[in-house]
Formats: C-alpha cells, structure tokens, sequence
C-alpha cells in the first residue's frame, strides 16, 4: 500500500485539538515546577532553544516580561559549549525547550547552567531524554509521538506547556485556555488554505511578518515553508520590517502578515498599511482591520485572548506549508537533508 505524500504531516496537525487536551487535564507537574520556581525568586530569566522549538522560548519571552516584569533574554548556547564560558547564574532561572531532548548543545549548556548556579528546567516532548536528565525540573508537554520531521503538534505543546507554566508562576489556575483544542479544532477548518497555497506555488520566496505576541508565529511560519517546500521565506517583525527590509516588497513578493488580537494586532496597522502602498502581495493571517488591497483574508477564530493567540494562528499556517508542499510535488514528511533530531555542538 503506497502512503500518500506528506499524510504523516497532515495527521500530526489534525492531532493537535487532543494533544492540547491532554496537558490541559494533567498540569500537576507544571504545578509542581511553577512553585519550585515561585520559592526560586529568580531575578532573571535565560531561554535556550533551537529551531521550531527557539519560537516556542521567544513566544515565552514575551509572556515572562509581559505579565512577569522580569528581564529575558535567549541563550546563545555556543558561549558555554564552544567558548567555554561560565557566567554568574546564581538567582537565574534556565528554561531549556527543545521537542527531542536530544540536541548535544541544549544538553550541555543546560548541564553547565545548572553548574553555574541556575535553577534549570526542561520543557521537552521526551521526559526520558538527556535534557530532562540534565535539568533539575523538567515539564513533559504530552504531545505523544510526532515522526514528521516538520514538528507541528510539538510546537503548539511547548506553547500551551509554557503559557500554563507561567500562568501558575503568576498565581492562575490556566482556566483562561480550557477553550484551546475547541479553537484549534475551528483552526483546522479554516476556509482557503487550498486556494491560497495554488497562488503561492510558483513563488520563489516571501515574507512573513507580525508584531508582539504573534511574531514568534511569523517565524514558525517561514521555518515551516522553508522546510517543507523549499521557498525562501523571511520572517520580520512588523517594526523591523519599516527599517528596511521593506524595499524588498514589491507585487511579486507574496507577504503574510500575522494580525493577532489586541495591542500587537493593532500595532500592525501602520505595516499593512506600508505594505499596501508597495502594492504588496498580502495575505492576512487574522483581522485585516479595514486596510484595503488585502489579497487574502485568512479568518482566525474570534475570541482568544491575545497571549494565548500564538497557539491557534500557527495552525493554518502549518496547513499551508503543508499543502504548498504538495502542490510543488514535495514530500513535507522528510524533507531533503532533514533529519527529526538534529545534533549541534
């Protein structure tokens, strides 16, 4: 029996409504790790991460500074692994994200945190890996196995895993996401992906770009393209997009723009707005909020909050990359030079 191309990609997307269930129903250990980190008090905050998963720590770097107050920065692992830097970590706390667990730098960087003084935690499909091993805590974002190597339902895990690890941290009960699988499962049925992807079929690269919360979302979305069809997607935020990378846009230039609900949605509007003056290609992942030569409407459900947006506005995107890989005759599920772990020092 031949496999049709890319239905592995395909189930893991349609997975995601019971995987988000599934950690919805089971936070005692994100619990656990959110008062560990309470009693911690740590001053600052160090993310590590890579690929698909650093989206995850960036949209996490948002939620900390946003509803935490605390300084974040990302991690470049290679100062401790490569150059063997020891820096000052005591009252830091380390969140390693990683989908495999199995990455040589997360793994060693993590160790060399928690040497260091940090409070390290593991946030990783895999609670048996040598991150989970290496890290004092450790959150297990229960999106069951994932065998395409273009990570879906891992991503939108780490993301909910992480929201409700701060949600706790703050002093929440993570009630405010029980309607999540209900608007993935709407994300799913998003009319016009197939439409949009025949469009994009021949486009040899384009721009991704959003603001705030949903530029993490931006990112994945040019990651997810780029892995799965080949096309040269770029990814700004809606700002850094004005300071330059905007004479890249022309009519032949497709642009996705991500416009998520509240302040980041509404800060895209001088950016549709530029876009629209350049006669750009544009594709609206959300609420095109009144501005006109907008190509494609792609409609998110109505209703979420805005920290939790990133988690349901990835979801068409990764059905577009999926289908306009198999629109350009690619295979999604193993794409050329790919492999699902990936081994950096």
């Amino acid at each position: 029996m031949i496999t049709p191309v890319g239905e592995q990609m395909a189930r893991e997307i349609a997975e995601q409504p019971p995987a988000l269930s599934r950690l919805l129903h089971d936070t005692a250990q994100v619990r656990e790790v959110a008062r560990r980190i309470r009693e911690a008090r740590p001053r600052f905050v160090v993310l590590a991460a890579r690929g698909t998963s650093d989206h995850a720590a960036l949209y996490a770097k948002y939620l900390i500074e946003i509803s935490l107050g605390l300084p974040v920065g990302l991690a470049s692992p290679s100062t401790l692994t490569v150059y063997g830097a020891r820096p000052h970590l005591n009252d830091v706390l380390w969140v390693a994200v990683s989908q495999s667990g199995g990455s040589p730098d997360l793994v060693r960087s993590t160790e060399t945190a928690r040497a260091c003084g940090a409070l390290t935690v593991a946030v990783t499909n895999a609670p048996d890996s040598p991150l989970a091993a290496a890290a004092e805590l450790g959150v297990d974002v229960l999106a069951g196995p994932e065998r395409a190597v273009a990570a879906t339902k891992t991503y939108t895990s780490q993301l909910l895993a992480l929201w409700l690890l701060v949600d706790h941290w703050r002093g929440g009960d993570g009630r405010t996401a029980a309607g999540l699988p209900d608007h993935v499962g709407s994300a799913l049925d998003t009319p016009g992906i197939d439409g949009l992807a025949s469009r994009l079929r021949f486009a040899p690269s384009l721009i991704c770009t959003a603001r705030g919360y949903s530029y993490p979302t931006a990112r994945e979305a040019a990651l997810k393209l780029m892995e799965t069809s080949y096309v040269a997607a770029q990814a700004f935020s809606g700002a850094d997009l004005l300071h330059g990378p905007l004479a890249l846009v022309d009519a032949d230039r497709p642009v996705l723009a991500v416009v998520g609900p509240g302040d980041g949605g509404r800060a895209m509007a001088p950016t549709l707005e530029r876009l629209a003056a350049q006669r750009a290609e544009l594709t609206v992942i959300g609420d095109p909020a009144g501005v006109p030569d907008v190509h494609t409407v792609v409609p998110l459900p109505a209703d979420i909050p805005e920290e939790l947006s990133p988690i349901v506005e990835i979801v068409p995107l990764q059905r577009l990359a999926h289908r306009l890989a198999v629109t350009r005759q690619h295979d999604p599920d193993a794409p050329r030079g790919l492999a699902k772990v990936t081994s950096t020092i």
